[in-house]
């Protein structure tokens, strides 16, 4: 057996709240609408019959209308409002595999970083929020071209995204 160690690679990210001028319940819609939920029934039959990659690409660019899709989801405030917490505050997981086997193919460890892990949030005082670390900040970390430019790449989409939903796009997602 080869001798392995411990990768220890140090960087930092850039997380983006962005306000959002809507409530909760509002933007929480919009958003799901925007971004539909990844339905296994559809996928798994292309997987099940070694369906060509391209036929993938085809059916998840039908599936998802913005380019992302939903992989998991939870609504914390029951959770944390046990503890008498009031703040609301939803996570989601939303990728594209598509996008995703870019960089897969050069390093399966991507996947610590997609799906994209985003918050919409709402303390019950500062209004609704929106939360994400900018792709293209962690997946810089690698230091491969290759998964760098499909970060930026996702940064450019998370843009187009929150310009569907109506919210202030911060410079830094298109720069």
């Amino acid at each position: 057996m080869v001798a392995r160690e411990v990768v220890r690679t140090d960087y930092s990210a850039r997380r983006l709240t962005i306000p959002v001028d809507a409530s909760f319940d509002d933007f929480q819609r919009r958003y799901e609408q925007a971004v539909p939920v990844f339905d296994p029934a559809t996928f798994k039959p292309l997987a099940d019959r070694k369906a060509d990659w391209s036929e993938w690409v085809e059916v998840t660019n039908r599936a998802a209308p913005y380019e992302f899709l939903i992989y998991w989801h939870i609504d914390t405030q029951w959770i944390m409002g046990a503890a008498g917490d009031q703040a609301r505050c939803a996570q989601y997981q939303m990728g594209n595999h598509v996008v995703a086997e870019r960089m897969f193919r050069h390093d399966s460890t991507v996947f610590l970083y997609v799906p994209l892990a985003v918050t919409i949030t709402d303390d019950g005082s500062t209004g609704t929020w929106f939360s994400i670390d900018q792709p293209s900040s962690t997946l810089r970390s690698y230091g491969r071209p290759e998964i760098t430019s499909v970060g930026i790449e996702l940064d450019h989409k998370v843009a187009r995204l929150l310009e569907h939903l109506g919210v202030a796009v911060p410079p830094v997602l298109v720069a």
